[in-house]
Order: structure tokens, then C-alpha cells, then sequence
């Protein structure tokens, strides 16, 4: 399938994914690609309540799309997603956890082990 996106960073994001998939052997990567090549009205918005509701303490967890502040995290966790709320990045900042990008997290997990995918 041909990328159709005009959101130049979207573009390389999503190749680089595939990229990943294919030479570190991850198909995680590969179902990441394919969620975010959605029309952006499809794409994922994930709220806070929903991460804290199936991660574990500890966990990686990578959101394909948006992560939304609306309720309460008691874990602390790592969330990659595309893009977060201002408000989901200040709760989960608040528990201690971390937001990162999904390339931050491609580039250190490429093999991607360990990563649930919540959306």
C-alpha cells in the first residue's frame, strides 16, 4: 500500500516502522505502521483510564494515535504514542512514568519486546 499522508513526519515514521519490522524480525512494528496509515479520523484515541486499566507497574505500553488525559494512572509506566493531550502528559509526568514518541521507542526497543499495543 502506497503512504498517502502529506504529514511529511508521519511519512518517515511509518517507513521507518515497516524498516524496523522487516530487519529486526518485530511485526509489532508492522501492525504500528498499519494503525497509523488510518485516516486520521480512525486513528486511536486511547484515555489515561484505559492504560491504567490493562498495563501492569513497569510496563511499555505504545499507543497508535492520540493519549487522552481523562482519568487517573497509578502506575508507573512508559507510554510512546503519536501524539498526547496536554493533560495526559502532565498526569502520567506526575506518576513519574514517561511519554516518549514511538521513534524514541523503535530506536530503543527495535526488537520490540516487552511493548503492549492498547488502543
Amino acid at each position: 500500500m502506497e503512504n498517502y499522508k502529506t504529514d511529511n513526519e508521519l511519512k518517515v515514521l511509518i517507513s521507518s516502522l515497516r524498516e524496523y519490522s522487516r530487519v529486526k524480525d518485530a511485526p509489532i512494528w508492522k501492525a504500528v505502521a498499519l494503525e497509523l496509515e488510518r485516516p486520521t479520523r480512525q486513528r486511536r484515541s486511547v484515555n489515561i483510564s484505559r492504560i491504567n486499566r490493562y498495563a501492569n507497574d513497569g510496563d511499555t505500553v505504545i499507543v497508535p494515535g492520540k493519549v487522552l488525559g481523562s482519568g487517573i494512572l497509578d502506575k508507573k509506566i512508559t507510554i510512546a504514542a503519536y501524539n498526547f493531550s496536554n493533560g495526559a502528559r502532565k498526569i502520567v509526568e506526575d506518576r513519574k512514568g514517561k511519554c516518549v514518541s514511538i521513534n524514541d521507542l523503535v530506536k530503543q526497543n527495535p526488537s520490540g519486546k516487552n511493548v503492549r499495543v492498547i488502543g
